[in-house]
Formats: C-alpha cells, structure tokens, sequence
C-alpha cells in the first residue's frame, strides 16, 4: 500500500516580477492560497472578466518550445517552470495571478520561483493527494519508430525520471544523462537553478518572428560553437537536468501525484503532454484513504545551503 500524503498549498501570497520570454511584457506574477482540491490555476489579470485556466493536461494546446494552456478564450504560456516549482515543492492548490500571457522568464530556471514561493511558506491540508501509479508500460514513439519516452512501473512509491540528452557529435552541446528520484529536496539542489538553452541560430529566427527582443545571453543559455556564448554553466550538465526540470512541469498537469519511472530521450514538450494524456486514459487515479498520512521528510522553510552553492 503507498502511503498518500496530505495536500499542502501557501501560508500567504506572494509576488513578483520580470520581462516575458516571447511576448517582451513587463510581467508581475503572484501567487495565492487555494482550498484544498482546487489543483493549480492561472488567471490573466490583463484580460477583465475573464476566469482561471485549470493547468490540466486537458487544457494544453500546442506551442512551438513551449507549454501553453487555454480554457474559456483564455490562453497562458510558457508555464513549465512555473509548474515545475510547484509540483517540485509539492504545492497542489494555488492560484497565480499573472498581467500578462506569459509568466516572467527569469533565468530560465524555476530558482525564482522556488525562492518566491519559499517565502510565502507552505502549509499542509486536511485532505489527502490523489495518486496514479503507473502499472502498465507506456511509450510516446517518434515518426522513424525509435522510443522518445517511456513509462514504467516502480518497486517503492515515488516519481523517477532519466534523461538522455544526445544532439550528435556537431552540435556544442555534449552528450549528458541524468536520472532523479524527484521530491522537494532534490529538486530543489539538483534541477531548480537549471536554465533554459538554446542554440545561437535559434534564438536569430525567434528574434525574427518578433519573440525575444528584451532577452540577451546573460538571461539564458545560448550555445554557440564554442560553448555558451557571454555565460557559463552551472553544472557541466546543466542543460539535462533543465530537460528534466521541463519534464516536471509538464507532468505535473495529470493533476495528481505520479509514481513510476520515466526514461527519455531528446525529448520536447508536446512528447510530455503526450505520455501524461496516454497514462490518464489507462491508468485509474487512486483516492487517497483519509487515516493515512506521509509527512515530508525534511523541513521547508528554509532552502538547503547546497542550492546556494549550485546558483
């Protein structure tokens, strides 16, 4: 029997502020408490009258490099490492308020919204978190039939994911692997601070289609030849573990907790959103008896000295 843990969301609301990745905008994003079972919701304050979007799997549409979600003529993009540093702290029920289609694009990473969300602390419920446990092997395959990503049952509760990052013998980004037994811990000293990257001529033709425009190599990761052009990595395998951190994010709109193991390779986001609906359609969600309870096992108020040393 895996043992279900309670659900948790903020002990109060919190706010901050930076310039959108593709829309350019002076973006301000806050984020509130919410009740228990009312999941993870985005509400543009930008457009009136308009009501939440449920960050759900049945919500995405598709987006060029990007999660994007719409319900009721509202759209929100670029909600990924948003949705990694919530399901990463395990923050189940929040609303966030945002100004603008897009949350601000930071670092590229979760790292400020992980310190935002810190300081607006983190408060267990009565009710317990929902669960699937993936039971049947699953697998998203390409168009020239090799396995992008797969899933696989577990023998101890918990979520796995082993990332395989391989762009051939010219690309300046070299073949790295990562594997991570995500809870709050280890996502928030091994994948948070991981930066979105992206290759030099990408970031011209994105330029060109009017994205960008306020972004430079000092708010990102932008490869050329050489390495990364007027920056520097992290970890030397900075750009797997930001591929796992995206596979978070995009995991995280099943709505529930998700045991089992996921292996990927070169993957992107419509790939996630795909193994996420496929799991849903098969698998039945667990409901979580209400006598049982599973206390995290390390405090949260503070951030572990190891994030520091990694930013």
């Amino acid at each position: 029997m895996r043992a279900p843990r309670r659900q948790r969301t903020l002990e109060r609301a919190v706010e901050m502020s930076g310039i959108g990745f593709f829309t350019n905008a002076d973006v301000t994003i806050s984020f509130h408490p919410q009740a228990e079972g009312m999941g993870i919701s985005f509400q543009r304050t930008d457009l009136k009258s308009t009501g939440p979007v449920q960050a759900r799997i049945e919500n995405v549409i598709r987006k060029e490099r990007r999660t994007a979600i719409s319900q009721g003529g509202v759209t929100v993009e670029l909600i990924e490492h948003v949705m990694a540093a919530l399901a990463g702290l395990q923050i189940d029920n929040c609303l966030v308020r945002l100004n603008a289609p897009e949350p601000p694009g930071c670092d590229g990473s979760s790292l400020d919204f992980v310190q935002c969300l810190l300081d607006g602390g983190i408060v267990e419920q009565n009710a317990y978190r929902d669960l699937i446990v993936v039971t049947q092997p699953q697998a998203i395959v390409t168009e020239n039939d090799s396995v992008a990503l797969s899933a696989s049952p577990i023998s101890r509760h918990g979520l796995v994911i082993t990332y395989e990052l391989d762009y051939g013998p010219r690309s300046p980004i070299k073949p790295q692997s990562f594997s991570l037994e995500v809870t709050p811990e280890t996502f928030i000293t091994l994948v948070a601070f991981a930066r979105t990257f992206v290759a030099e001529e990408e970031v011209k033709y994105l330029q060109s289609q009017g994205y960008g425009q306020r972004v430079t190599e000092k708010d990102l990761l932008i490869f050329g030849p050489d390495g990364p052009i007027g920056n520097a990595l992290r970890t030397r395998d900075e750009c797997v573990r930001h591929k796992i951190l995206d596979c978070i994010g995009d995991f995280a709109l099943i709505g529930c907790d998700l045991h089992g193991h996921f292996r990927a390779f070169r993957t992107g986001h419509h790939h996630n959103h795909q193994i996420i609906e496929r799991i849903k359609q098969t698998h039945e969600i667990i409901r979580a008896p209400e006598y049982v309870c599973f206390q995290p096992h390390f405090p949260l108020k503070d951030l572990p000295q190891e994030m520091a040393l990694q930013s």
